[in-house]
């Protein structure tokens, strides 16, 4: 239930945003405006407002929306099929259709789609910073003998203070840049300490990564996040999880795994990991009694192995989070301007990443559909609001750089048309859209093909 709840609020946030942006441009711009729809579908509720009577619509189906505005092509096409008496309209209202507007006109109300997408991620991340970011400090864990870490002779115990000499201060600012190097296939310096005083600078060679770029990136570099050793007992157990599912409790502590002694939440961790579907015998005390439940941990995806989660988290006493998590605050203009670069790069990276799976440097499994995209809005819901916020932002960046692409159809092939009237100094012809959209409808056709299919796999395969 919260993964559907979740995956329409996120939904339903990122279209209504989307399409608002199209709508009050337009209105903006003098055009009048027919329909504003949140769905496809039959319609669930419907009501007519203000001076041009545009109808506000609630839809069945939530994967998508549309602004109807009053077009003159349009009107033909529907008057061809029976649709619709053009005759309905004066030649007043006739001149505002979207047809009849200048080219920067009808630019301006189909790039707003998008940019209010944007708008929306950079409002959220403004939010999120101003309230403070806690993360967690680039402390090195284990290092995987003959991984690419290791042959970068990193060591456990250091802190990472920067990479390519671009100051760090937790493990996602330095997961991002990892990324972004390794879909590049570039090598990377990191200067990291040890004891906050001996200075160590690396060389870690990440040419030849981007194939196999997708899942943890940590885990690829053969680094490990470093964790305290701390006891295992629960102090969470999330909705839906192979935990709940299999009777797990806050304040459980986990003795043994399949007759293997726990002694800290690390060796849970790792079982767990190593265990994707494999039921696991736990010996756990509940209340001062001994009892055994058994555990399925979820077979997760993680690059071209799979790991397995149960979806719990333990408890770590104040002394131990203080030394591995830092807390920082912004003012409201730096959380702005942090705002506003955290969406630039984001959707940067995201083109980058569309430009790599066409060009065969990335693998199209990191393609999802709503099956892919309702489960990550579950995941995150059920970490809390600030989790959730940020997916919300995340798919918004990607839902609007999507619709700027180059395929017709789309706002971006919208786009493309007016700027190649602009270039000639005429519109493109009716036959040329025409066949734009076939060839459109036909690449999303594929696109939504693939989504599925990973959808699918996602949940056959796990």
């Amino acid at each position: 239930m919260l993964t559907i709840l979740a995956f329409i609020v996120t939904i339903g946030i990122i279209v209504t945003i989307h399409e608002y942006g199209h709508f009050q441009v337009a209105r903006w711009c003098g055009v009048k405006v027919l329909r504003f729809s949140i769905g496809f579908g039959k319609p669930l509720w419907r009501k007519a407002c203000g001076n041009d009577h545009t109808e506000f619509v609630l839809a069945a189906i939530p994967l998508g929306g549309y602004v109807k505005m009053l077009d003159e092509h349009e009107l033909k096409a529907e008057r061809e099929a029976g649709d619709v008496d053009e005759m309905h309209y004066s030649e007043a209202e006739l001149a505002r259709a979207f047809n009849r507007q200048s080219v920067y006109k009808r630019v301006a109300i189909v790039l707003a789609g998008p940019v209010a997408n944007l708008l929306l991620a950079i409002f959220i991340y403004w939010l999120l910073l101003m309230q403070g970011v806690t993360g967690m400090r680039p402390i090195v864990g284990q290092v995987e003998p003959s991984s690419l870490a290791a042959q970068a002779n990193m060591v456990t115990g250091e802190v990472i203070t920067a990479i390519n000499e671009k100051e760090i201060n937790t493990w996602s600012e330095a997961n991002f840049i990892l990324f972004e190097a390794a879909l590049e296939s570039k090598v990377v310096s990191i200067e990291a300490t040890i004891d906050g005083n001996e200075l160590h600078l690396h060389r870690l060679d990440l040419t030849g990564l981007s194939q196999a770029v997708e899942g943890d990136i940590l885990t690829k570099i053969g680094l490990a996040v470093f964790q305290p050793s701390v006891l295992p007992v629960l102090s969470k157990v999330l909705p839906n999880s192979a935990a709940e599912k299999a009777g797990l409790q806050v304040e459980d502590t986990i003795l043994y795994i399949d007759g293997l002694q726990i002694e800290s939440w690390s060796d849970v961790v790792n079982v767990v990991k190593a265990s994707p579907s494999k039921a696991l015998k736990f010996t756990i005390v509940r209340n001062q009694k001994t009892i055994k439940i058994i555990v399925t941990p979820m077979a997760v995806k993680e690059g071209e192995a799979e790991i397995g989660k149960i979806g719990a988290a333990v408890k770590v006493d104040k002394e131990q989070l203080d030394a591995i998590l830092i807390k920082q605050h912004y003012s409201g203009g730096e959380s702005l301007g942090m705002a506003i670069e955290k969406t630039w790069k984001t959707s940067a990276l995201s083109l980058k990443m569309m430009w790599y799976m066409v060009t065969g440097k990335a693998s199209w499994r990191g393609v999802g559909g709503p099956v892919t995209i309702a489960s990550y809005a579950g995941e995150s819901a059920g970490l809390g609001l600030k989790p959730f916020l940020s997916f919300i932002a995340l798919v918004s960046i990607s839902i609007g750089i999507l619709n700027l692409l180059p395929i017709p159809v789309l706002d971006g092939g919208h786009l493309m048309y007016y700027m190649a009237e602009i270039i000639k100094g005429s519109a493109v012809t009716e036959q040329t859209i025409m066949l734009g959209r076939k060839v459109g409808f036909g690449l999303l056709g594929l696109l939504m093909i693939l989504a599925l299919f990973n959808d699918i796999n996602r949940i056959v395969i796990g």
